[in-house]
């Protein structure tokens, strides 16, 4: 059996589908085999696991809190590099079989029965994101890398 494309060009960047199984966030491989300066990120299928995250500002942490089998209604988040690596940051948002929907910060993700579709779209310039001390957030910078 031969393994699956994983993504292809389009006009504005690139199109992936992910199969189930799969971690949903092969994202900092493909800045770096494309070497892809900075990405808009939108997306949506099927989650098999998915944890996600809310920020405690106080104890600079994120509070996880994993689910399973639930549909991404929508992924979103930006590509950027953050001291010379890549570094995805993603939000997403989820519904369970009881139409409940559940979200925030994407911490993990395994495609679940189907396939998850995402649409990168390149940015020109390299962004780069640096801590902010006085919240200990990595905050994505305006200004082109130099």
């Amino acid at each position: 059996m031969t393994e699956q494309k994983r993504y292809i060009p389009t006009p504005d960047g690139f199109l992936m589908v992910l199969r189930q199984g799969g971690d949903a966030c092969p994202l900092g491989t493909l800045m770096v085999d494309e070497d892809i300066p900075s990405a808009m990120l939108s997306g949506f299928g099927f989650a098999g696991q998915i944890t996600f995250g809310f920020v405690d500002f106080e104890a600079r942490e994120y509070k996880p809190k994993s689910y399973e089998n639930l549909e991404v209604t929508n992924l979103t988040g930006s590509l950027a590099w953050k001291d010379g690596k890549p570094l995805p940051h993603l939000h997403a948002t989820a519904g369970s079989a009881s139409f409940e929907a559940v979200g925030g910060h994407l911490l993990a993700f395994e495609v679940g029965r189907g396939s998850m579709e995402l649409h990168v779209m390149i940015l020109r310039d390299r962004l780069e994101r640096t801590t902010d001390a006085s919240i200990g957030a990595n905050i994505l910078q305006l200004e082109p890398a130099g």
